[in-house]
C-alpha cells in the first residue's frame, strides 16, 4: 500500500473561498480513485491562505485486474456483422469465442482480461481533471494562461509511494506546472523552497517553516493565544465564531498582539467599535468581566515580531484610531438631527418598483403593527405604531450608511437621545430580529409586534407580485423571513390566525392560499431541525383548518407521541386498509360513502365485530370533540387507541364487500367513519412510514 500527497500552492485564496475548496478537491480525487477502481484507507483535506493539500492513505499500487464479458452476435448472423465484431475487439478469428445459450438463442461470448494499471500511471491525468474541476464562486485568468483558478497558481507538489509522481497542469498560452517534490514555507518567515518525502514530513517540515497546515489546528492556536492575552490583561475575549473562522483563513502562523483604544472613543456605542474593529480589522473585541466593553482588541498577526509586537500593535492603533474618528463623527453628527427629523427623506428611496418607497412602507406596517399590537398580550398599539414610524428612520443616517449592519441598533441609540421611550427604542432595535435560526428572538410584546408586522408586509408584498422564491434563488430572503415570523409566534406562544393576519396584511385570497404552502414548506424546515417529522407536519397542515402554529404544533407533538407507540403504529397500518378500501370501491361505483352506518341493519344482519366497532367510534366522536374543544391534542390522540382492538377483530372477521349491496354500503360506511374520524386529528395519509 502507498499514500499519496498533493498540494497547489498559490497566491492567497480568499478566506470564505478556503473550506468549502478543501471539501471540493477531497470530493473530485476520491471520486476519481474509486470511479478508476483505486480503493483507499483514509483522506484528508487542509487548507492555508496559500495552499491546498490533500493527503490519502493506503493506494494499491495497481488497479485491481478486472474481467471484462462481451456478447457478441447471435451465431449464424450475418458475415458482416461477425467481421465487426472481430474489428472492434481486435480478434483474428471467432474462434476465440465460446458460444452460449441465453434463453433466447445462441450467441458468440467473448471474455477479456483487463490486467490493471500502475496507480501512479493513473493518477496524473486523474489529479489535474479534479483541479481543472475545482469550483470556485470566483476564478481568474492570469499573465498568457487561459487557465482559470482563484488566483495565480505557484507549483504544484504530488509525491505518490514517496516519489514525485510525474505529471503536468497545462496552463495555457505554451504555460505549463510541472508536478514535483517542492513547497515554500511562510511568505516572509521562512521563504525558502523545501523538499517533502511524505505527509508527515511535509507537515513536519511545513511548521518548521512557520506554516500550521491544519485550519483545526490554526483556529485553536488563535483562539487559545486570544484568551490568554485577554485573561492576562484581566479581561475576557468577546466570543465571535465567524470572525474566528475568517482570520483562521487569514493567516498562516498566528500570532495574538493586544492593543488598545483611545479612550475618546469609549462613549461611542459598543455596537459601533465592536463592528468597526471587526468588519474593517478583523480585529477581536475584549470585554471587562462584568460584560462591559474594554478599551482594547486583539489583533492577530501572521509575523512573528522581534520586538514583542510593539510596532505592529502600534500600527494597529494607529489605523484603528483613523476608522474610530470617522465613526465617532458619524455617531456625534447623527445626534444633531431627530429620527423624525428625517422621514421625509424615507420617500426618496426605493423600496421596490412594484411596492414604493420606504415611507409607503413604513405606512403599511405602522397599520399592520397597531393591529398585530392589539392581539398580542402585554402589547400597546399606540407604542407599536411610534416605533414603526421611527423604525426605518436610522437608514438615512451617516452611521447606518458606513455599517449597515448596524440598522435599527442605531436607531435604539438614536430614540434614546430624541427621548423616546424604552419600548419604542427597544422596538426599533428589535424589528429587523430574528436573522437566523440563531439570532436572538424578541420577546417584549411591542417588539414582537412590529417584528412580525415588517416580516408580513414583506411577505405578502413580494408574494402579491409575482416575486416568490424559486429553487435556490431567493433574492429578498423572504424564506428568512417566513423562519423569522414561525420563530416571533412559535417561541412566544402566540395565538394568531395566519390566514387572517396575512389578509390584513393585504393578501388577496388567492395569495394567501400561496403564503400558507409556503408557510408548510417553512415550517417542516424549522421542525426538521428540532428533530420533528415533515410528514408530520404535512398531516396536520393538510387540515386546512389549522392555521394556529401554536395550536398545529400541540397537534404535532401529540402525532408524533400517539404514533411512536405500539397502538398508533397498528392502528396507522389499519387505517390505510380501510382508507384504501373506500377509495378503491368509490372509484369503482362512481360515488362516495359518507354519513352514518345504519346500526339497525348491523344488528340485524351484521356481526358482533361491526357493531362493536361502531359503538366504538360513536364513544370515540364524542371523547375526540371534547378534546379538541379543550385543545387537549394528546387526550384525543389518546383516544384513538381505543380503536385499535375493534379495527382489528372487524378485519378478521367481516367481509367488507359482501354479496348484499346494502350491507356492502354499511359497511363502507363504517370504513369511512375510521378514517374521517382519524382525519379531524391529522391527514394520516399524509404520514410516511
Amino acid at each position: 500500500m502507498a499514500d499519496l500527497l498533493l498540494e497547489i500552492f498559490s497566491e492567497e485564496i480568499p478566506a470564505r473561498m478556503q473550506a468549502r475548496a478543501a471539501e471540493d478537491l477531497k470530493r473530485l480525487v476520491c471520486d476519481g480513485l474509486t470511479a478508476a477502481g483505486l480503493e483507499y484507507e483514509s483522506a484528508a483535506a487542509y487548507v492555508t491562505p496559500r495552499r491546498l493539500a490533500l493527503s490519502v492513505e493506503g493506494l494499491p499500487l495497481t488497479q485491481p485486474d478486472v474481467t471484462e464479458e462481451r456478447r457478441g452476435p447471435r451465431v449464424g448472423s450475418p458475415e458482416q456483422a461477425l467481421a465487426g465484431f472481430l474489428k472492434a475487439n481486435n480478434l483474428a478469428s471467432i474462434d476465440a469465442c465460446e458460444q452460449r445459450d441465453t434463453g433466447k438463442g445462441v450467441f458468440y461470448f467473448l471474455t477479456v482480461e483487463k490486467r490493471g494499471a500502475a496507480t501512479q500511471d493513473v493518477l496524473p491525468e486523474l489529479l489535474v481533471e479534479a483541479i481543472r474541476k475545482l469550483p470556485w464562486p470566483k476564478s481568474m485568468i492570469w499573465g498568457e494562461s487561459d487557465f482559470r483558478w482563484v488566483r495565480p497558481m505557484h507549483s504544484i507538489l504530488c509525491l505518490f509511494n514517496g516519489q514525485a509522481l510525474p505529471g503536468r497542469l497545462d496552463l495555457g498560452g505554451g504555460r505549463e506546472i510541472l508536478f514535483g517534490d517542492r513547497t515554500r514555507g511562510h511568505r516572509f518567515l521562512a521563504p525558502a523552497e523545501l523538499a517533502a518525502d511524505n505527509a508527515e514530513d511535509y507537515k513536519a517540515k511545513l511548521k518548521a517553516a512557520r506554516v500550521i497546515l491544519d485550519p483545526a489546528e490554526r483556529r485553536a492556536a488563535i483562539l487559545s493565544q486570544a484568551e490568554a492575552l485577554a485573561s492576562k490583561a484581566g479581561l475576557v475575549l468577546k466570543p465571535d465564531e465567524a470572525l474566528l473562522d475568517e482570520v483562521t483563513g487569514l493567516v498562516e502562523w498566528p500570532v495574538a498582539l493586544l492593543g488598545r483604544i483611545d479612550e475618546a472613543f469609549m462613549d461611542v456605542p459598543p455596537e459601533v467599535l465592536t463592528t468597526s474593529m471587526r468588519s474593517h480589522q478583523k480585529y477581536f473585541a475584549v470585554e471587562t468581566k462584568s460584560g462591559a466593553l474594554a478599551p482594547h482588541f486583539v489583533v492577530i498577526s501572521n509575523m512573528e515580531p522581534s520586538d514583542g509586537g510593539a510596532v505592529i500593535i502600534g500600527g494597529n492603533e494607529r489605523v484603528l484610531r483613523a476608522r474610530l474618528s470617522d465613526a465617532k463623527f458619524f455617531w456625534d453628527q447623527d445626534r444633531k438631527q431627530s429620527l423624525e427629523s428625517r422621514l421625509p427623506a424615507l420617500a426618496n428611496i426605493t423600496f421596490h418598483a412594484k411596492l414604493g418607497t420606504l415611507a409607503d412602507k413604513v405606512r403599511r406596517v405602522r397599520a399592520l403593527a397597531a393591529h398585530l399590537a392589539s392581539l398580542i398580550p402585554g402589547a400597546d398599539a399606540k407604542v407599536a405604531d411610534r416605533a414603526a414610524q421611527l423604525a426605518k428612520a436610522d437608514l438615512v443616517t451617516g452611521m447606518v450608511g458606513e455599517f449597515p449592519e448596524l440598522q435599527g441598533i442605531m436607531g435604539r441609540y438614536y430614540a434614546r437621545h430624541d427621548g423616546e421611550g424604552e419600548a419604542v427604542a427597544e422596538a426599533i432595535a428589535d424589528h429587523y430580529s430574528p436573522l437566523g435560526p440563531s439570532d436572538r428572538c424578541p420577546t417584549a410584546p411591542n417588539s414582537v409586534a412590529l417584528a412580525l408586522a415588517d416580516k408580513l408586509d414583506t411577505l405578502v408584498g413580494f408574494f402579491a407580485i409575482d416575486e416568490k422564491p424559486t429553487g435556490s434563488k431567493d433574492p429578498y430572503a423572504l424564506r428568512r423571513a417566513a423562519l423569522g415570523i414561525i420563530r416571533l409566534i412559535v417561541e412566544n406562544g402566540l395565538r394568531l390566525s395566519l390566514q387572517e393576519v396575512f389578509a390584513k396584511a393585504g393578501a388577496k385570497p388567492e395569495v394567501v392560499a400561496e403564503l400558507m404552502a409556503f408557510f408548510a414548506d417553512r415550517l417542516k424546515v424549522a421542525m426538521r431541525e428540532q428533530g420533528v417529522r415533515h410528514d408530520l407536519v404535512s398531516a396536520v397542515f393538510a387540515l386546512g383548518n389549522e392555521d394556529d402554529l401554536v395550536r398545529l404544533l400541540k397537534r404535532v407533538d401529540a402525532l408524533a407521541a400517539f404514533l411512536s407507540s405500539e397502538d398508533g403504529a397498528n392502528l396507522l397500518i389499519a387505517y390505510r386498509r380501510a382508507a384504501n378500501i373506500v377509495a378503491i370501491e368509490e372509484k369503482k361505483d362512481s360515488r362516495t360513502y359518507e354519513g352514518r352506518a345504519d346500526l339497525k341493519l348491523i344488528k340485524a344482519r351484521g356481526e358482533v365485530a361491526e357493531a362493536e366497532l361502531h359503538g366504538t367510534l360513536g364513544v370515540i366522536e364524542v371523547k375526540i370533540a371534547d378534546a379538541l374543544k379543550a385543545e387537549d391534542f394528546a387526550a384525543a390522540m389518546a383516544s384513538l387507541a381505543s380503536l385499535r382492538a375493534p379495527v382489528d377483530r372487524f378485519f378478521e372477521s367481516v367481509t367488507v364487500n359482501a354479496e348484499d349491496a346494502e350491507l356492502r354500503e354499511n359497511r363502507l360506511k363504517l370504513l369511512a367513519k375510521i378514517r374521517d374520524t382519524m382525519n379531524q386529528l391529522a391527514d394520516f395519509s399524509k404520514v410516511e412510514g
